[in-house]
C-alpha cells in the first residue's frame, strides 16, 4: 500500500531484517485498515517471530513514547505516512543477567 514511503528513523538492524519489517508493515496495511494499530501490530509481530524467533515486540500507533530495553541488533523504529511502527526484541535487565550467571557458576562448584 504505502511500498517505498517508509522513513527509518532509527535502527540498528542488518539490512535484510530492515526489509523484512518494512515489507511486513506494508503487508499489515494490505490487509488491515490504517485506524487498526492493533492488529497491524500483531501481524508484524506474529510474523517477526515465526522467522526470527521468539520474543519481539510492535508497537504501532500515531502518537506514543516509549523508552525500552533491546537486543543488540534488533531494534527498528520507522514510519509509513503518518503510522508510526516500533518493532524490536526484548532483552533483559543486565542485573537480570549478571544473577544468571552466578547461579551458574554456583551450580557449576
Amino acid at each position: 500500500m504505502l511500498e517505498g514511503k517508509a522513513v527509518i528513523s532509527e535502527t540498528d538492524m542488518l539490512q535484510t531484517m530492515q526489509k523484512d519489517a518494512l515489507n511486513l508493515a506494508s503487508k499489515a496495511l494490505d490487509f488491515f485498515d490504517v485506524t487498526d494499530a492493533i492488529e497491524i501490530a500483531r501481524f508484524i509481530k506474529k510474523e517477526f517471530d515465526r522467522v526470527h524467533g521468539p520474543g519481539w515486540q510492535c508497537i504501532v500507533g500515531t502518537d506514543f513514547g516509549s523508552f525500552v530495553t533491546h537486543c543488540c541488533g534488533c531494534f527498528i523504529y520507522f514510519c509509513l505516512g503518518n503510522l508510526a511502527i516500533l518493532l524490536f526484541r526484548g532483552s533483559a535487565a543486565p542485573e537480570a543477567h549478571e544473577n544468571q550467571f552466578s547461579v551458574l557458576e554456583a551450580a557449576k562448584a
